[in-house]
């Protein structure tokens, strides 16, 4: 790839300028809700974690259904940002089970803003600002969290809200752009 606009170009494309990631964080993030209201926060705490884990596989097939790729050019100079930021989301995770058991109030807010970090350096690997808002919303949902102290649940409904939200509006404006090409 001879750009950084041509890089992010082809991982909007392959990946529907990161709309299905996005819902399907989303739906992790209201199973995880669920759980923690239905049964206990700690059960949700667990489904945020193991459903996170299907968050790229299922939005790469969603990906595919909608008819993207869901697979970025071998020579994006951006791959390895996405790696990288994968890895310290990974990295970050165990810091945020760690406080839950401490204080299970704690980890929503603490994912919150782990999963804000991560969408910020979207903004680097598809060239849409709209992640920096994302991000944004992410945290004050986190320090709203933390300053209100709601029901543990209430944390993990604020994340499915903001990005089903942030992703609808995504994939409105991904199938646009897509149509005046």
């Amino acid at each position: 790839m001879d750009s950084i606009a041509a890089a992010q170009n082809d991982m909007r494309v392959a990946y529907f300028g990161g709309a299905p990631g996005i819902v399907t964080s989303a739906t992790a993030w209201l199973a995880a809700a669920v759980v923690a209201a239905v049964v206990t926060p700690q059960a949700g705490v667990v489904t945020l974690v193991f459903a996170g884990m299907l968050i790229f596989p299922v939005s790469v097939l969603l990906c595919r259904l909608i008819g993207a790729s869901g697979k970025h050019s071998k020579d994006n100079p951006l791959a390895p940002l996405a790696l990288e930021g994968t890895i310290w989301m990974l990295l970050s995770i165990p810091i945020a089970i760690a406080a839950s058991l401490y204080r299970v109030e704690w980890f929503f807010p603490a994912m919150l803003f782990v999963i804000a970090g991560r969408y910020l350096t979207f903004s680097t690997l598809y060239g849409m600002r709209i992640f920096w808002l994302l991000g944004a919303a992410l945290v004050a949902a986190g320090s709203m969290s933390i300053v209100f102290q709601p029901p543990v649940f209430v944390g993990a409904l604020a994340g499915a809200l903001v990005e089903y939200v942030v992703g609808i509006l995504v994939f409105v404006t991904h199938r646009r752009a897509q149509r005046q090409h």
